[in-house]
């Protein structure tokens, strides 16, 4: 069941305007948008992501620990499990995350599911790279995408990794 978002609040980072709704026990969602908009009164978990975020950005916080609640299929709250346990500074494929999770004939339901990830950056979708190293599908963006790994060490700064294969 769905949890109702009591708040939402804005945390503009490096790489865009992030939107996070909450509610008094967890986040719900956290996602790119283009300008803030209204604020509701933010509740103490929604302070500690902020927080959590900010380190984040700031290099000083690897991985988040954070009450979450997002609403998805069981497949997909299955991927987003196994999407957790990818490691800051780490890369992994949608096929490696598939045979994880169901089995190598599940990659397109993986990365459908990857694609559906309703907390960017917490839930680390952006880590999930294609088989030939190439980076492929970010819902907030192929160059937010290169940024974060970048940030995270796993793109040094005159690497670029393909969009398209090779």
């Amino acid at each position: 069941m769905m949890s109702a978002i009591t708040f939402s609040t804005y945390y503009n980072s490096p790489i865009g305007c992030l939107r996070i709704d909450g509610n008094d026990e967890a986040i719900l969602a956290v996602s790119f948008c283009e300008v803030p908009g209204p604020e509701a009164t933010v509740t103490a978990v929604g302070q500690l992501c902020l927080r959590q975020l900010h380190e984040y950005f700031e290099g000083a916080r690897q991985m988040f620990d954070l009450p979450l609640q997002p609403a998805g299929t069981a497949f997909q709250q299955q991927v987003w499990q196994q999407l957790k346990l990818i490691p800051f500074g780490k890369t992994c494929s949608y096929l490696e995350v598939a045979r994880a999770v169901s089995g190598e004939k599940a990659i397109r339901a993986v990365g459908a599911a990857n694609g559906r990830n309703p907390l960017c950056i917490i839930v680390p979708c952006h880590r999930v790279i294609g088989s030939d190293g190439s980076l492929t599908g970010y819902a907030g963006g192929l160059w937010r995408k290169e940024w974060l790994l970048r940030h995270e060490g796993v793109l040094q700064p005159a690497q670029q990794l393909s969009f398209f294969g090779s």
